[in-house]
């Protein structure tokens, strides 16, 4: 069978673009040519935006050299490129460091009319509350530590306190008119993390699949695209205030979300649930080694129940799982050979195949001698 080869104008839009906005803005994104920032720009540009980018130039070089405009530097450092430039909105994608927004602010304060920041739902300590919204405490930096002098190392550890910082510097230099948006997990094309792409890899390759806890534990995602199209309409119309932005709609079982991504794949697979103990007993966590998914009790309760009304009710819309599924699938075929092996040996998220038929076999032991 010849496998479709895609353009990467497919893999990036999934879906043909929908009209024209009502007026064009000058938009700048920051970062721009990582995950979510493709699709703002292709989404953007389709409805009739103009579009800057503002980077180092070094993840995906040029990306899109001919159709945007193109402004060198660095948030950490030389931001002299933003000088005497103004835009309707800025989109700042890449920054967790509150100096970061501070030093942009040098040159953007006073010459931007809305800006869109791209928080977390890590940014919220109590995991325990289903349904919580933006209103639930956030999380704070640890006493002494200062939020302009972190360095790389404290990204990871202190993540969910440095994304609040950087929330908090957002609103000091663009009071009124900022827009903090809070993604869950984000999947689909593009993404490196394989926290999704594991499942549609895995499941392409069938026979039995470890799946994770109970097949009525919630989950929750966005995929990158529609985080995208959300935020550059929330931009057309100016939409203030702070949003969590996951899904979907309604809620969704980890059953549902397996059986989604195996109805897009030929391959026959079927699964085994292993519960969130004997998982654990064996050296697997979630979401690290069961991506997606994470235990559904205690403190973690809430983790994969968020509460999503605000958005839904500035109209945050959803593709449906099978596009999703299938384009991730497809895009990660495409994916170099280093990558591909990161993917099948767990490397960043998942397990390798020798981990998981070892801990089924122990699962089926299990079961065999139950009483």
């Amino acid at each position: 069978m010849t496998r479709k080869t895609y353009s990467r104008r497919e893999f990036l839009t999934g879906r043909a673009a929908t009209g024209k906005a009502p007026a064009p803005l000058d938009i700048l994104i920051l970062g721009g040519t990582g995950f979510t920032g493709p699709e703002q720009v292709e989404y953007a540009t389709a409805r009739g935006h103009r579009v800057t980018l503002f980077n180092r130039n070094k993840t995906r070089p040029d990306f899109f050299k001919g159709r945007v405009d193109q402004l060198i530097g660095d948030l950490n450092g030389d931001v002299s490129a933003l000088a005497g430039k103004k835009f309707d909105v800025v989109i700042d994608n890449p920054t967790t460091f509150p100096a970061w927004v501070r030093n942009a602010a040098q040159q953007l304060k006073g010459n931007t009319k809305h800006y869109m920041f791209i928080s977390t739902i890590s940014v919220y300590p109590d995991n325990s509350k289903p349904g919580a919204d933006e209103t639930d405490g956030l999380t704070p930096l640890p006493a002494g530590l200062d939020p302009y002098t972190t360095v790389a190392d404290d990204a990871k550890k202190y993540y969910g306190a440095l994304k609040t910082a950087s929330e908090q510097e957002v609103a000091k230099h663009y009071a009124g008119i900022h827009t903090i948006i809070r993604p869950g997990l984000i999947v689909g094309p593009l993404d490196r993390s394989d926290r999704f792409t594991y499942w549609p890899a895995r499941i392409d390759r069938g026979g039995e699949v470890m799946a994770p806890g109970r097949p009525t534990d919630p989950v929750q995602f966005i995929d990158s695209r529609d985080l995208a199209e959300f935020m550059i309409r929330m931009a057309e119309v100016r939409a203030f205030g702070t949003f969590n932005v996951t899904g979907p709609a309604a809620p969704l079982t980890v059953a549902e979300m397996l059986g989604g991504i195996k109805a897009v794949t030929t391959a026959g697979a079927h699964f085994t649930y292993v519960p969130a103990d004997f998982l654990r007993a064996n050296g697997l966590q979630g979401w690290r080694h069961m991506p997606v998914w994470i235990n559904p009790e205690g403190a973690t309760a809430g983790f994969t129940r968020r509460g999503i009304s605000r958005a839904l009710a500035k109209g945050l819309t959803f593709r449906p799982l099978a596009v999703t599924a299938k384009d991730t699938l497809d895009w990660n075929k495409t994916r170099p050979e280093a990558e591909q092996k990161t993917l099948a040996d767990g490397a960043i998220a998942g397990i390798p195949a020798s981990k998981e038929a070892e801990v089924l076999a122990a699962w089926h032991a299990k079961q065999k001698g139950a009483p």
